[in-house]
């Protein structure tokens, strides 16, 4: 759709998992040089997201970025080889890191909250520099739920529409916890964020603010799990899409499941796709 700006949403920053490894979940590799979070951006390229943020905490942002880089082409350009000049065809999709906000660390930054806080800065850049470059509608690609991506290549067309779109398994789609696909409006986006003191506990117990509750029963909503935030989503009037292969890698045993089964059937996509690439600043002259 022309003039149609798709955001795309990776979620990192959230609670962890039982992995225990020295270095993020989200970096667990799914096959032999390719990671869970990148095989999540590529998603988004597949889906055809004009702009992909990632959102993670600032630790961890050094090491996600020297793997992804600045952007990703979009497989759909970057494969055209009967082009006279491919380079001259590519179209680069730009990956911002947006950290989440120190008042919302070990508060509320679970899983699901780092899709509402993606959306909200992706309206909130973008609509800064002109109310015409304002997200669309969303899509929600999750690390730990492997498919294959090419599934949503053949379903672009659907996903940047304002019609909602949710990738499916077994009748279940992120409504039921898992972590499937799916794209939402920004006027979803501001209902889920209304929810959020709905649903969650604070640090007080009474509306007087005079007594605090239990340690473990402050801030409930860093442990919500994802149809404790997405159950209220409706699939009336939405586009579904059955998938016929999907894992889950949210825990050990889950992940020792899908590599003993199907890592033979995930590849690396092509350095031309997804390699470490950097957007060149401005020349300036340095003055001495």
């Amino acid at each position: 759709m022309s003039g149609f700006h798709l955001a795309g949403i990776v979620p990192v920053a959230g609670q962890s998992l039982d992995f225990q490894m020295p270095w993020h979940d989200c970096l667990m590799p799914i096959s032999q040089n390719y990671l869970a979070v990148e095989r999540a951006v590529v998603e988004c390229a597949y889906a055809g997201c004009e702009t992909i943020w990632l959102v993670c905490h600032d630790d961890m942002q050094p090491l996600i970025r020297h793997r992804l880089g600045d952007y990703i082409q979009d497989p759909v350009w970057v494969n055209r080889h009967f082009s006279l000049e491919q380079r001259g065809y590519q179209k680069p999709v730009p990956i911002h890191y947006v950290p989440i906000h120190p008042r919302d660390r070990n508060k509320r930054d679970c899983l699901s909250w780092s899709v509402i806080h993606g959306g909200w800065m992706s309206q909130k850049v973008c609509g800064n520099l002109s109310s015409y470059l304002k997200p669309d509608m969303y899509y929600v690609a999750f690390p730990y739920g492997v498919y294959h991506v090419s599934k949503v290549r053949d379903h672009r067309k659907d996903i940047s529409s304002l019609k909602p779109f949710f990738l499916s398994h077994d009748g279940k789609t992120v409504r039921d916890g898992e972590y499937l696909g799916f794209s939402l409006s920004p006027e979803t986006m501001k209902i889920l964020s209304s929810e959020v003191a709905k649903k969650s506990t604070g640090l007080y117990e009474d509306e007087e603010r005079t007594r605090k509750l239990p340690i473990n029963e402050r801030y409930s909503y860093r442990h919500f799990k994802l149809e404790q935030v997405f159950d209220t989503l409706s699939l009336d009037d939405a586009n579904v899409h059955e998938l016929e292969r999907y894992w889950r890698i949210d825990s050990w045993e889950g992940y020792k499941n899908f590599m003993a089964i199907e890592k033979s059937h995930i590849r690396r996509p092509s350095d031309a796709l997804m390699s470490y690439k950097e957007w060149h600043g401005i020349g300036v002259d340095e003055i001495e």
